[in-house]
């Protein structure tokens, strides 16, 4: 990993042992249960030291209860070796300060739109939730960071006057989705294919209405392979 700008994929970055941290949508994941809004500040103020030390700045949400932290190096649009150097210090800052993480708590929601195809669209759509085009994916996304994405997914069908073709990909750690998977069985849910777990199952709920339970495990590409 000598080369800073050289994308990782999920492979790769599993190989790292990064316990505290989980790997998904070319980011990496962690949430610290700081217990306190105090700590919480503490524990970011000590990111920040190490993010200006290192010169490389993660994403960080301070609540009362927990910190979250997306790490990602921004020029080249995924995780390289920078993200796994920072990642080991904040994780060695956590325990210095007797935070525990809580990587089984991570998740990322991502709203689909079925449309025939997605560059006929994605301008529209950028535009009307002032959000930006992902040059190598069919998805638009906000620029702060703070808002949903919404990628396109190619559906020849979904033309003409018909419903809006929207559905919701949950994005979990590995561990978590097949236990997700058999929480929503049990609420009235259905299968309706596990043909391509374990990247994504889809779900149904008693209306027909879909859902995706997603992972990095097949889905994310393994860009340094």
């Amino acid at each position: 990993m000598s080369d800073p700008r050289q994308l990782l994929g999920y492979r790769a970055v599993q190989e790292e042992g990064l316990d505290d941290w989980r790997f998904f949508l070319m980011k990496l994941h962690a949430r610290f249960a700081t217990g306190s809004f105090v700590k919480g500040l503490e524990l970011v103020t000590r990111i920040t030291d190490a993010a200006e030390a290192a010169n490389h700045h993660p994403d960080v949400v301070l609540t009362y209860p927990h910190v979250d932290v997306d790490l990602s190096s921004h020029d080249v649009g995924g995780v390289t070796s920078r993200d796994i150097d920072l990642a080991r210090q904040i994780s060695a800052v956590a325990a210095e300060l007797g935070v525990e993480a809580v990587p089984r708590e991570v998740s990322t929601l991502e709203l689909g739109l079925d449309v025939p195809a997605a560059d006929e669209v994605a301008p529209f759509w950028a535009a009307v939730l002032g959000y930006d085009v992902r040059a190598r994916w069919p998805e638009v996304f906000d620029p702060g960071g703070r808002n949903n994405t919404l990628w396109f997914q190619t559906s020849p069908g979904a033309t003409g006057e018909v419903q809006q073709r929207f559905h919701l990909d949950i994005v979990v750690p590995r561990e978590v989705a097949e236990e997700r998977l058999q929480e929503a069985l049990a609420a009235g849910g259905t299968l309706v294919t596990d043909g391509h777990a374990p990247a994504f199952w889809v779900l149904a709920d008693r209306h027909g209405n879909k859902v995706c339970i997603c992972t990095a495990d097949g889905r994310e590409p393994d860009e340094d392979a």
